[in-house]
């Protein structure tokens, strides 16, 4: 079975409601329509319903167990302009402007998983990675205390002999263009964090450069060896089941071949499932390169947020898209777990009697 069929296996059994913000596109309603047809969950298209319908019915895509919601007309929409004035941003803006905001279905996706109308979204299918990006930074709580947003690629690659029976996750390929150490350092948990839900493996954890240990000495080669270290220290304190190394080349850390040439011995070395690459310009570029090539590569799945999205490139076929939203919906089932746990270590806290 493949890593995208064990992916759809585990959400039929806890099916999830994923909104497409670009419902009008052609793309969305065919993944929509692919998402209901796997048993994945429910797709939620937002857009004027006389255009979706019409073009579902031109392309002839059955039409039946949609959700499609025309923010304009939504019942929910005075419900949203009244929590978007709760917030500090918005304060000020007065209930015209609010609404003008919610009407960009952008933004009205991100309040709905934010108010539990939706379990996940994804966007980008015709829009820019910030057309998205943005009003999930203002409108979704974030998830731990670096308030950071990241991004992953899920690969592929077809190669069974590296990673995860040939899955990566590579990292940060979408978001913070020049990240420091500490940013780094969190990009290489948040990666980690998700490499363990979708594989259930321990996370090993690479930090990419041009240099494997010290055979090239500059301040960005430091830098990422840095971040390896506060990563490693972070995931102790934590007490999280996670290995780091670096800074690594690419070879070292993926091909055990490479890292006994050079010398270098760890458990990463050679065995690496997650990438965390020095910069925006690497991460992207290599994301890219695994489609080119023949991989297969899911994403941008931003991580960082309380709420499961992704943003999907405007070039990604249907079956990506597809598949990108059951990876959200799977982020979804597991944050909902996490929660509950949490709930239930309050609850059972506040039972507690105090000792005397």
């Amino acid at each position: 079975m493949s890593f995208i069929e064990t992916v759809f296996s585990r959400l039929r059994r806890h099916p999830k409601r994923i909104v497409f913000p670009q419902g009008e596109n052609l793309r969305a309603i065919q993944a929509g329509r692919r998402f209901y047809e796997l048993g994945l969950g429910v797709p939620i298209l937002l857009g004027r319903r006389a255009v979706i319908e019409e073009t579902a019915r031109r392309e002839r895509i059955p039409f039946d167990h949609f959700g499609v919601i025309n923010p304009e007309t939504s019942a929910d929409l005075p419900d949203f302009c009244r929590f978007l004035e709760t917030l500090d941003r918005y304060k000020n803006l007065g209930l015209a402007d609010a609404r003008e905001t919610l009407l960009n279905p952008n933004y009205y996706a991100a309040m709905m998983v934010q108010y539990g109308r939706a379990d996940g979204v994804v966007g980008g299918i015709d829009a820019p990675t910030s057309a998205l990006l943005r009003p999930l930074l203002r409108l979704v709580k974030p998830s731990g205390a670096q308030h950071l947003v990241s991004s992953c690629v899920v690969a592929d690659t077809g190669r069974p002999d590296i990673g995860h029976n040939g899955l990566l996750v590579l990292a940060d390929c979408g978001v913070i263009p020049s990240p420091e150490v500490d940013q780094l350092a969190t990009i290489a948990l948040q990666a980690a964090h998700l490499c363990r839900q979708l594989t259930g493996d321990t996370p090993r954890v690479a930090m990419l450069s041009f240099s494997t240990k010290g055979s090239a000495v500059t301040p960005d080669t430091e830098k990422v060896a840095a971040a390896a270290a506060l990563a490693r220290q972070q995931a102790q304190a934590r007490h999280l089941e996670v290995e780091v190394d670096g800074e690594l080349q690419a070879d070292a850390a993926l091909l055990p071949s490479a890292a006994r040439d050079k010398g270098v011995q760890s458990a990463v070395a050679g065995r690496a499932n997650v990438l965390i690459f020095p910069d925006l310009n690497s991460g992207h570029i290599a994301g890219q390169l695994i489609r080119i090539f023949g991989g297969r590569a899911y994403g941008q799945i931003l991580t960082g947020l309380t709420k499961p999205s992704a943003d999907v490139s405007r070039a990604d076929d249907v079956e990506t898209i597809t598949a990108v939203a059951a990876i959200v919906g799977l982020e979804a089932i597991e944050m909902r777990r996490l929660q509950e746990m949490a709930d239930e270590a309050k609850a059972k806290k506040k039972r507690k009697p105090a000792q005397v």
